[in-house]
């Protein structure tokens, strides 16, 4: 028994540093990559884009969004906003107006979703605005703000070949406490050690919500924006993963967005975030897998291991080691050297876990540091807290396998405008 357990332990050891080794050198290509940082080429021509925006009683903070948008340095006649009110019960729709948006008003109890209301704008865009001929779409959540060069920079990207392209994500709030905080490091953490190192290396992106480019020929050549599962973002980066769609990145294009400051809302907004990447995996995993073993797809294989529920076999080697524990410490005579070996697993899972995330939050805290608005002590403290933050994902993985999730709004309540952040 003592001799399985132990080989168990390792098995689980083994395959978790055999799947995942490829995100630690992620991190050392982003570190090697920026001591020698080579400039984007000026892009040939600048592209006429639409902004396309998803908003559900969001008049708290979408004037600012419009207004970061219209303040862009960018040619004003090659950038127009379109702003989704959708199912509002609250005055989004002029808010977004008075700011200069073309609004569309949408009332659909059925279809409920970011997902559906982008289909929606798309429809009536292409019906309505067809002589604009837009190259590309921008898709943004109400409560995000763009750095004045946003456009600009993202254009780069999108000219040399990219039909694709997500970009930088900072914080509009990452001091409000440790809940807002742990949430802004994952992200900034995403941008610097993944999409960063994905593009360096030549390998597909991710988009991740919001704050990212879409080729209007993307979206004519799959009909519209068919993505509706509860996280529709990954689904279409898996999407593009499986057609051999380019996914690329911008480092220098900056936008910032509001984090959830109470654990309720932290919860119901990872709570469907965990529930969409058990829908995705369930859709996507076969074809994930084939795309790794017939067409040699690492984009493929590095998407297989976003999705793939990990942090379920991680609680159920947890949970056979307790099981070995309680067993052996109710058994008699008492096996010790059974509750040893399982009490050590058990410890060792935890800790390396923390460890782990502490490595990932400080080397993220170190590159970012400028980038971070808070002081230079909540920097510090926030980066312990960070793992635990994470850790709260434990109970929040086994809901969502059991319980229905229903999309939720998150309400957005901090109204900043670009300027503060310069």
């Amino acid at each position: 028994m003592l001799q399985f357990i132990k080989g168990f332990n390792l098995l689980i050891f083994a395959m978790f540093t055999f799947f995942y080794a490829y995100q630690l050198f992620y991190v050392i290509a982003a570190l090697w990559h920026d001591r020698k940082k080579q400039p984007i080429p000026q892009a040939g021509k600048l592209h006429k884009y639409a902004a396309v925006i998803s908003a559900r009683n969001e008049s708290a903070v979408i004037g600012e969004l419009v207004h970061s948008i219209k303040k862009q340095r960018y040619p004003a006649e090659l950038l127009d906003v379109f702003v989704i009110a959708d199912n509002c019960t609250d005055d989004t729709a002029e808010v977004a107006r008075r700011a200069g948006a073309i609004v569309f008003e949408r009332m659909n109890r059925t279809l409920v979703g970011k997902g559906y209301a982008l289909d929606y704008a798309f429809q009536r865009i292409a019906n309505e605005f067809s002589e604009a001929k837009y190259d590309g779409y921008f898709i943004f959540d109400a409560d995000n703000l763009l750095d004045p060069n946003y456009v600009s920079e993202m254009n780069r990207v999108f000219d040399s070949g990219y039909r694709v392209v997500t970009s930088y994500r900072n914080s509009k709030n990452f001091d409000s406490n440790w809940i807002s905080a742990g949430s802004a490091l994952w992200f900034l953490r995403e941008a610097k050690f993944l999409n960063n190192s994905r593009m360096i290396l030549g390998t597909n992106c991710a988009v991740s919500g919001t704050g990212f480019l879409v080729s209007s020929k993307v979206i004519e050549e799959r009909g519209g924006w068919k993505y509706h599962l509860l996280t529709e973002d990954i689904q279409f980066s898996i999407d593009c993963a499986v057609e051999n769609e380019r996914v690329g990145y911008c480092a220098t294009a900056v936008f910032y967005d509001e984090q959830p400051v109470t654990f309720e809302q932290s919860w119901n907004q990872r709570l469907r975030w965990s529930k969409g990447f058990y829908q995705v995996f369930a859709r996507y995993g076969k074809k994930l897998t084939l795309g790794v073993l017939k067409r040699h797809s690492f984009s493929c294989y590095d998407m297989l291991m976003t999705v793939a529920p990990a942090m379920l076999l991680t609680m159920a080697s947890v949970a056979v080691n307790a099981f070995f524990f309680i067993s052996a410490m109710l058994s008699t005579p008492v096996a010790l050297p059974i509750m040893k070996v399982t009490f050590a697993s058990i410890l060792s899972s935890f800790s390396g876990f923390y460890f782990t995330l502490l490595f990932f939050g400080t080397m993220t805290v170190i590159t970012e540091w400028k980038r971070i608005n808070t002081t230079a002590g909540r920097k510090i403290l926030y980066t312990f807290t960070f793992p635990l933050f994470i850790f709260t994902y434990i109970p929040i993985a086994l809901v969502a396998l059991f319980c229905k999730i229903e999309w939720k709004p998150i309400a957005h309540t901090i109204s900043k405008s670009i300027e503060e952040f310069q």
